[in-house]
């Protein structure tokens, strides 16, 4: 996975000829130095590069046509210092296939009372000449960020690079491939979708690899790499059983995968516990670590949830919290109390634990193979948000929730899963019945570190359908945005 610091984005600033070469000569040096202070700033992810002060539409439509021929460039910025005739862009953007935010801003903070005259105002002129810029954008029904506020203030820089992460996301996706072991959960609908309307929409090469394959993959792992791989296991775990060989074998799995996955470029993977055709074991502390690694992974075969969940982890390379593949599985309903138990079988990622995770093995009643290790740990407290992305048949919906993790109230010693507790917004009640309502699946990506307005932003750029559940959503509210929401789809 590319690190977060080797995409860039483009500074493109506006301007035209009419106002004669020295105030050209200072919109580039100030756009330049602008770029340098957004570059530094921690509250920006990316690299921020001035790339020109475009004047004509020949200079904006080479400057997007480069764009969208730079592998490393994720998104184009453009702000307005002066004003730039609107339909300068046109052709421009009409090639642009890169994700583009409008920044709103202007050089100075304030108006200097006893400097402004004409000079002034025919130089700063973001005011209007961003309205000009604006409208061509929604002319075109481009799907945009707009970003508005001081350049030097950190909110605004956090806004910016909020969106960064999302258009970093949109690159991820764009060049994902999933490989799946084997096919996905007999008669199981939500894990099912168009896998060509995936590709053409969002990127992804979702294929089929034979569980076979991986066996013989296994086969060939050394007993020295094995070794290797333990003394690692032993640094970052406690080792809470005698059953080696298990934790052994789940090494020979994870070495495995993980060279399947690197030889095909793939960053994420599913797998069924229907299939586990000469397998030991259901690969499940071999799943967590590969979670931690950056990797996406779906249970039952959810090809989907697996994709999702590498790319809202690459979208947030740095911030601390984490990010996993999850399931709702059960809920306490004491009266004006009631939470979720989120889990999995096995396969929850440990970058979300509270405390140092243990491994454990014992007995799975699903698979027919012999008992797993696996990772035990409780999530930490935290605001995150909970994603589902569906087949909706005809377009793809992205479904997302507010959620508060809190510390586990029960200690369920005998329960030798990974496990998160939370409140769903605005309650369980309404928050189920919303999800409900929207067709969210069972397996999600649960992310402390992810937020609604990045995964809002990446659906914009994806041209994908959001739906957000949160702390003032109501029932009534949201059937009317989804009847909405259909009749808008259907027109597109």
């Amino acid at each position: 996975m590319k690190p977060m610091k080797e995409y860039t984005f483009w500074f493109v600033v506006g301007s035209q000829h009419l106002y004669g070469p020295e105030v050209l000569e200072t919109v580039a040096a100030r756009a330049e130095e602008m770029a340098k202070a957004l570059d530094a700033s921690p509250n920006i992810p990316c690299r921020v590069v001035y790339k020109d002060t475009v004047k004509t539409p020949d200079e904006i439509t080479r400057v997007m046509k480069e764009a969208n021929y730079d592998d490393n460039c994720a998104g184009v910025i453009t702000w307005m210092h002066t004003f730039s005739p609107s339909k300068m862009w046109i052709r421009g953007f009409d090639l642009l296939q890169k994700p583009y935010c409008h920044f709103h801003t202007q050089y100075n903070r304030n108006i200097p009372n006893e400097e402004i005259d004409m000079d002034f105002m025919n130089l700063n002129q973001a005011a209007h000449g961003d309205r000009e810029h604006g409208f061509i954008g929604a002319r075109l029904r481009m799907a945009r960020k707009i970003v508005v506020g001081y350049w030097q203030d950190a909110d605004v820089q956090e806004q910016l690079g909020s969106w960064m992460r999302s258009a970093v996301a949109a690159a991820v996706s764009r060049n994902l491939r999933v490989v799946r072991f084997g096919d996905n959960m007999r008669q199981v609908a939500v894990t099912e979708g168009d896998k060509v309307e995936v590709q053409h929409k969002l990127g992804w090469q979702v294929n089929t690899w034979p569980v076979g394959q991986l066996v013989d993959e296994i086969n060939k792992v050394t007993e020295a790499e094995v070794d290797a791989l333990m003394k690692e296991y032993e640094e970052k775990y406690t080792i809470a059983t005698d059953n080696i060989e298990a934790v052994r074998y789940q090494a020979k799995e994870e070495i495995a995968m993980e060279r399947i996955l690197e030889r095909e470029g793939a960053g994420a993977y599913s797998n069924t516990f229907e299939d586990l055709y000469g397998m030991e074991q259901l690969p499940g502390l071999a799943s967590q670590r590969l979670m931690e690694k950056g990797y996406g992974y779906g249970g039952e075969g959810d090809w989907k949830v697996s994709a999702m969940t590498h790319i809202v982890k690459a979208m947030t390379e740095g911030p601390p919290g984490g990010t996993a593949f999850m399931e709702d599985y059960t809920y306490d309903l004491e009266p004006g109390k009631e939470l979720s138990l989120g889990a999995h079988m096995l396969e929850v990622c440990p970058s979300v634990a509270a405390d140092k995770p243990r491994i454990e093995v014992h007995p799975l009643g699903i698979g027919n193979r012999k008992d797993p290790a696996r990772l035990v740990f409780e999530g930490h407290p935290g605001k995150a948000i909970v994603v589902s992305l569906i087949d909706m048949g005809g377009r793809l919906r992205m479904i997302v929730q507010d959620v508060e993790a809190v510390k586990p109230i029960y200690e369920m010693p005998n329960l030798p899963v990974a496990r998160i507790m939370w409140k769903a917004m605005p309650d369980l009640r309404t928050g189920a019945h919303a999800w409900i309502l929207a067709g969210g699946a069972h397996h999600t990506v649960f992310s402390y570190a992810a937020t609604a307005q990045m995964m809002e932003d990446f659906a914009e750029i994806m041209g994908i359908e959001f739906v957000h559940i949160t702390k003032d959503t109501t029932i009534e509210g949201l059937k009317k945005e989804l009847f909405l929401s259909d009749l808008a789809w259907k027109l597109k």
